[in-house]
């Protein structure tokens, strides 16, 4: 199969209609296509084991179900997911799967669809222990080896001897199963095989230089070692020989396949002498007959080895670092493309750039925000808070100063107060010539003689007359003695006549209820004015 089958369509749509995006990304990233798992399927993935909202158990158990498929392809790809999960996800990931009992079960695996099928089912299950070791590796010591700090402070380094003892084996162990991959270049031939054989190309080069500096730390500590120590200690060693050569080998199927020759460490193995060194020490704790050999002698033998390992173990730090700055370098590389992406958005389509419910504007590179004005405070009462504001009569319905209604006026207090207590005035459409007529007005009937008085319509010319602003008059009404203004002893009980109306204090501490107050009074005082102009 080239592309996507007619299962693999019918199983996405099915979970785009339950909306279980996780379970939809997984079939998806293991789908029939011969070709490795999308990276943009598996970065959606290892997104979700960083997000703590989502189910790692029913995450993995997806992943374990995909690989009970008949498929080799979707097998393949299941682990081949897997993996990457357990390389670059969360630690959470990694660390159920350490906590579960059973894990991959395929070691009956076998496709028998076709001849490729044969031939894929046999590194379908060298691949899927590989991936049960690793986690068992993990509920060992309760760490990934190929994530470990490296260097002399490093976690190998500075293990105890008691403790080193225990986990080199650990390491041993998982290597073997690693190494027992054993494929060949020319069976390289796909690119499911390929996505999981670079993989397990990375996970030895890590894995080789935990294995490397906790064998350094083993030969710096093995002459003060007791004797059943040393025993164990040389049985280790000769061990690391032997996956030494092994790891070599390793690397020349990646190097065959075409992976970068940089990108390939080099292995220098420790003097033949060393070993001879090391048994005789040990046959000198047994109590054997052995050679003669100075302090000076086993100290110059072991500083050549340690110098030999510590080289192998430069060399795959560059390795792990030169492929981490690739991935850097791919990761600026797409931020890139996005940010390119994003701005021909925004030339084609430039009202996405800025939105109402939001002050902050990007499209040029700058951030607009609208100040925070606090109307109530006292450093510019005395500054322009008595300052009449006078306009014409033809500019009261249009917002002061150019501000829509609501808005505040920085470092105005009269025009900010007048957009809050007039704004159902600006609100009004404008007018060329203002008609006064008394409003609402009662009807009143009396005797005989009595005739009802009506008041014409008076217009007014707006270049001829001058009057103050809502927010001035307000500013007067609380700031002026009642014996200055005529205009508070004309009628009182207009502005105190209905209950629960008090004098408002402009510097309380409670604005809302202020601004009500101030409301009110501003339109009774409106009325009164204009009832005096119409008398």
């Amino acid at each position: 199969m080239s592309g996507q089958s007619i299962t693999d369509r019918i199983t996405a749509a099915q979970h785009s209609v339950t909306g279980s995006a996780i379970t939809k990304t997984v079939c998806k990233a293991t789908t029939h296509e011969i070709m490795g798992p999308k990276k943009k399927h598996l970065d959606y993935l290892i997104q979700c084991t960083n997000e703590m909202n989502v189910n790692i158990p029913q995450l993995a158990d997806t992943l374990f179900e995909r690989t009970a498929n008949t498929s080799w392809v979707v097998v393949f790809k299941s682990l081949t997911a897997t993996h990457n999960l357990m390389v670059y996800g969360n630690e959470r990931f990694i660390q159920y799967l350490a906590s579960r009992n059973t894990l991959f079960n395929l070691s009956n695996f076998l496709d028998k669809s076709g001849l490729q099928g044969y031939d894929m089912s046999t590194f379908i299950r060298r691949y899927s222990r590989y991936l049960n070791e690793k986690a068992v590796s993990y509920r060992q010591v309760a760490f990934d080896f190929t994530k470990v700090k490296r260097g002399s402070d490093g976690v190998m380094r500075t293990m105890s001897t008691e403790k080193l003892l225990k986990t080199v084996p650990i390491i041993q162990n998982q290597m073997d199963v690693l190494l027992d991959f054993n494929v060949n270049a020319n069976e390289l031939t796909n690119g499911v095989i390929n996505a999981a054989f670079m993989l397990l190309f990375k996970d030895a080069i890590r894995l080789f230089a935990a294995y490397n500096e906790g064998i350094i730390n083993l030969l710096e500590k093995y002459f003060d070692m007791k004797k059943v120590q040393c025993k164990e200690g040389l049985d280790v060693y000769k061990k690391f020989l032997t996956r030494m050569t092994r790891i070599s080998e390793f690397l020349k199927v990646a190097e065959q396949v075409g992976i970068d020759r940089g990108d390939i460490p080099d292995l220098s193995q420790a003097p033949s002498s060393l070993l001879d060194a090391l048994e005789q020490h040990l046959a000198s704790l047994e109590g054997k007959k052995v050679k003669d050999s100075t302090a000076a002698s086993r100290a110059s033998t072991l500083s050549s080895a340690v110098s030999s390992l510590a080289n192998t173990g430069m060399s795959l730090t560059r390795v792990d670092e030169r492929e981490r700055q690739a991935a850097l370098e791919e990761e600026q590389a797409r931020l890139k493309a996005l940010k390119e992406q994003r701005l021909k958005e925004l030339q084609r389509n430039p009202a996405i750039a800025t939105t109402d419910s939001s002050p902050v504007s990007t499209a040029g590179g700058t951030v607009n925000s609208v100040p925070v004005i606090d109307l109530f405070s006292t450093p510019n009462v005395l500054g322009g808070i008595l300052k009449p504001t006078v306009t014409s009569l033809t500019n009261q319905s249009t917002p002061l100063n150019g501000q829509q209604p609501h808005k505040l006026v920085s470092n105005d207090l009269d025009s900010s107060l007048a957009n809050l207590v007039g704004s159902k005035f600006a609100s009004l459409p404008p007018k060329h010539d203002l008609h006064w007529s008394q409003p609402g007005e009662r009807k009143l009937t009396g005797g005989t003689n009595w005739q009802p008085k009506t008041a014409p319509s008076t217009t007014w010319n707006p270049a001829n007359m001058v009057t103050i602003t809502c927010a001035h008059a307000m500013m007067l009404l609380f700031l002026q003695p009642p014996q200055m203004g005529s205009m508070m002893m004309t009628q009182p009980g207009l502005l105190y006549s209905q209950p629960g109306i008090r004098q408002a204090n402009p510097f309380g501490t409670n604005p809302g209820a202020q601004v009500t107050e101030l409301r009110i009074h501003t339109h009774n005082w409106c009325q009164i004015r204009e009832r005096e102009m119409l008398a």
